[in-house]
């Protein structure tokens, strides 16, 4: 089975309204072969602060309800994604923020995929222009899920 990381930006176009997210059928897609049991999803510690941060502000904005917010993060700890402990992946995480201009909170998901031997999958098309030549991350637009 492949194994992914998952980028908080993604998990979030779960459960926020696909008409407002762009690449939310992507996104779901992904969810639908992680329910299937085709891919494992992994994801450093620091995805629950980054979901619940991404949440709130969808919320702030208007794009979604607290009680909806409430909810995603309580399906998604149902889901008891592997996580790995964010100390385990700092080192490297630090030195790819350093060396490629990127935050440590991106350089520890592009850690975990190299330490795992996985691709961090994201939305975040920035983050992936500036990394994929280096490393195991891909863009969602771009990457085939199938």
């Amino acid at each position: 089975m492949n194994s992914i990381v998952l980028d908080a930006s993604v998990a979030a176009k779960w459960f926020l309204p696909a008409h407002d997210e762009p690449l939310a059928s992507e996104a779901r897609h992904l969810f639908s072969r992680f329910s299937a049991e085709q891919v494992e999803l992994l994801v450093p510690d620091i995805f629950w602060a980054e979901l619940g941060n991404v949440l709130w502000k969808a919320i702030r904005q208007g794009r979604c309800t607290k009680s909806k917010a409430q909810a995603a993060l309580g399906l998604l700890a149902d889901l008891e994604l592997a996580a790995v402990p964010s100390m385990d992946l700092l080192e490297l995480g630090f030195e790819i923020a350093l060396s490629f201009g990127r935050s440590v909170y991106d350089g520890l998901y592009v850690s975990l995929a190299v330490a795992s031997k996985a691709t961090l999958v994201t939305a975040d098309e920035r983050m992936a222009n500036a990394l994929a030549a280096h490393f195991p991350v891909r863009w969602l637009g771009a990457v085939d899920l199938a």
